[in-house]
C-alpha cells in the first residue's frame, strides 16, 4: 500500500485538510483532489474510484468526504483499514463534522494523520495511541522551552543582584553619613576557633561614642524581613535597578510570545532585594548557621551549629539597656560572651549587659553580644535527610531521590541541587513532589519545595538521564531556612539600665544553611 495523500473534502469540492505523503508536485496533488468530486456519482454504493493512474478510496461523513489517494497497486483491504481508522479519529477532534470545525482543527488533524500514515504506509497504532502522541510535546519544543526558561531565570538573577548592589551601596553611604564606624564583619568571619577567641575584625574598638568597643557579629540583612521583588507596570517597562539591557531582553522575549512571570519568590540560593530596616528602636536577632555532611550510603558524618545573638540600637538615648535571656538546658552548647559584656551578670542571672552600666551600647550597626557552638554526630538531630538511588537500565540512568524531614523544624525555601553529567538534552522528570528546574549552564537539577511542614515531611522525585556513573550525582547540595534554632535560647525582655523599666524591642530568629551536603 502506498498512500499518496489524505484529505478531507467538502461535497462542493473544496479541500479543507490535505496531507501529501510522497514526493509529488503540489500542482499534481491539487489536480488529483480537484478531479475527485467529478468522479463520484450520486447514489453509488462504491467506496473507491479508479482512474488510469490512481485510486480514490473514500468515505462520506455527513457533508464531507474523507479521502485517500493511492496508487493502483495498493491493497484495497489495507486502504479500507486505514480509512476506517481515520474516520474514527476525525470525530475525536471535530465532533460536529462541519467545515468550520475542520478548518479550526486542521493542524491537529494533520498531526493525527501523520501518526497513522508514515511515508505512505499505515502505522500499527490505535486511536488512543494517536491521541497520546499528538498531545505529547516534541523533544525540540521541550528543549526550546527549557532554554528560554533558563534565560529568564538568569535574567531575574541579574535583576536581583543589581538591586542588592544598589541597596548595599545605599546602606554603606548611610553608614558614612553617620560617622566613622569600624566595618562590621559577618557571622561567618567570627569563627569559633581558639576557644571562641574574638578577632579584631569581628569585635573591634572604634565606635562613634567611644563607649563599648563592639563590632558587628551579624550581617545587617539578619534584621531585615524577607524581601519580595516585583515589577510594577509602567510605560517604560520594568525599572528594577535601572537595568536597560535586562528590560530590553525581557521585552524581546514577550514579543516572541513568551510568558514572563515577573513576581519572584525569594529563595535561599538567591539574594533578595533588601527591605527597609525595622523601625523598632531596639532589635535583637538570633541566628544560627548550620554545617552538615551526610553520607550518601546513609549516616551522619558531621553536624555543626554556630550561633550568634546580636543587638541593634537606633538611637543613643535608647542604648542604656540590658537584655534578659531565657534558655532551657543547653548542655550540648558552648557559650561565649563578648569581652565587654559582664560575664558574672550573665552567669548568675542570664542578663547581657555592659561591664560599665553607665556606658551605652554603640548605635547604628548590629553588635554581637553572645555566641555559641555545638558539634555532634547524632543522626537524630539532622533536620533533613536525603537519600539518592541511581540505577542504570537500558542505556539510561534512573535516579530516585527522596527527602525526610525532622518534626522539630518547619523548613522554608528548600532547594536541593543534584549535579548531573554533561547533558545535551533536558533530563526527563517522571515524578516530583514540588517543583524542578534544570540549570543547563552548571548541569544541575534544582528540586525546590517552598515549605516542609507536618503535611509533607517526606517527598520524592524521579528523573531519567543517559547512563552515567552513580558517583556523578554527588555531592548533593541543600539550602533552606527555618524560624527555629537548635539552641533553645530567646530574649525574655529588654530593660533600661538606670531604672529597670522594660522597653519596646523587636526580635528575629532564624536558622540558615552555611553548608549542607550529601557526599
Amino acid at each position: 500500500m502506498v498512500v499518496l495523500a489524505a484529505s478531507i473534502i467538502s461535497k462542493s469540492g473544496k479541500a479543507l485538510v490535505s496531507r501529501q505523503y510522497v514526493d509529488m508536485s503540489r500542482i499534481r496533488i491539487e489536480g488529483l483532489l480537484a478531479t475527485f468530486p467529478k468522479l463520484v456519482g450520486i447514489g453509488k454504493q462504491h467506496t473507491y474510484v479508479e482512474t488510469d493512474s490512481v485510486r480514490y478510496v473514500y468515505q462520506p461523513m455527513e457533508s464531507l468526504y474523507l479521502l485517500l489517494v493511492t496508487n493502483k497497486q495498493s491493497n484495497i483491504l489495507e486502504d479500507r483499514d486505514t480509512l476506517q481508522l481515520l474516520s474514527k479519529l476525525v470525530p475525536e477532534y471535530v465532533p460536529s463534522l462541519d467545515e468550520e470545525g475542520i478548518c479550526r482543527m486542521a493542524f491537529e488533524l494533520i498531526f493525527a494523520f501523520d501518526e497513522v500514515i508514515s511515508l505512505g504506509h499505515k502505522e500499527n497504532v490505535t486511536i488512543a495511541q494517536v491521541k497520546q502522541y499528538v498531545e505529547m510535546e516534541s523533544h525540540e519544543e521541550r528543549l526550546h522551552k527549557r532554554i528560554i526558561e533558563s534565560k529568564i531565570n538568569d535574567t531575574k538573577d541579574l535583576m536581583k543582584r543589581k538591586a542588592n548592589e544598589i541597596e548595599k551601596n545605599r546602606v554603606e553611604k548611610g553608614r558614612g553619613d553617620r560617622g566613622n564606624f569600624v566595618p562590621s564583619a559577618p557571622l561567618g568571619s567570627t569563627g569559633f576557633d581558639n576557644g571562641f577567641g574574638v578577632s579584631n575584625s569581628s569585635m573591634g574598638s572604634g565606635t562613634r561614642n567611644n563607649s563599648s568597643g563592639f563590632g558587628s557579629g551579624l550581617d545587617n540583612d539578619a534584621f531585615k524581613p524577607a524581601a519580595r521583588v516585583t515589577s510594577a507596570p509602567s510605560k517604560g517597562g520594568m525599572q528594577l535597578g535601572k537595568s536597560t539591557k535586562t528590560n530590553q531582553f525581557l521585552e524581546s522575549l514577550k514579543a516572541e510570545g513568551e510568558v514572563i512571570v515577573e513576581d519572584v519568590k525569594p529563595g535561599p540560593m538567591r539574594a533578595a532585594a533588601a527591605a527597609p530596616i525595622s523601625s523598632d528602636p531596639i532589635m535583637v536577632g538570633v541566628e544560627e548557621k548550620l554545617v552538615v555532611v551526610l553520607k550518601k550510603d546513609g549516616g551522619l558524618e558531621n553536624l555543626e551549629v554556630q550561633g550568634n545573638m546580636s543587638l541593634v540600637v537606633q538611637k543613643e538615648e535608647d542604648a542604656y539597656i540590658r537584655v534578659q535571656v531565657e534558655s532551657s538546658a543547653n548542655k550540648a552548647f558552648n557559650f561565649k560572651t563578648h569581652p565587654n559584656i559582664d560575664k558574672n551578670l550573665y552567669s548568675d542571672k542570664n542578663v547581657l549587659g555592659l561591664k560599665d552600666p553607665s556606658r551605652p551600647f554603640p548605635t547604628g550597626n548590629p553588635l554581637g553580644i553572645l555566641k555559641w557552638r555545638m558539634q555532634s554526630k547524632q543522626e537524630s538531630l539532622v533536620p533533613l535527610s536525603i537519600n539518592c538511588w541511581p540505577s542504570v537500565s537500558g542505556g539510561e540512568s534512573y535516579v530516585n531521590i527522596e527527602y525526610e524531614a525532622s518534626k522539630a523544624f518547619e523548613l522554608q525555601n528548600v532547594v536541593i541541587h543534584i549535579p548531573l553529567p554533561a547533558l545535551h538534552d533536558v533530563p526527563t522528570v517522571n515524578q516530583v513532589d514540588g517543583e524542578w528546574r534544570y540549570d543547563s549552564r552548571n548541569s544541575v537539577l534544582e528540586w525546590s519545595i517552598t515549605l516542609i511542614d507536618n503535611t509533607n515531611r517526606s517527598g520524592s522525585m524521579e528523573f531519567v538521564v543517559p547512563a552515567a556513573d552513580p558517583n556523578s550525582f554527588f555531592p548533593i547540595d541543600v539550602k533552606f531556612t527555618a524560624n527555629k534554632t537548635f539552641c533553645d535560647i530567646k530574649v525574655g525582655s529588654v530593660i533600661q539600665t538606670q531604672n529597670g523599666n522594660a522597653v519596646k524591642y523587636g526580635k528575629r530568629t532564624q536558622l540558615v544553611v552555611d553548608s549542607y551536603q550529601v557526599v
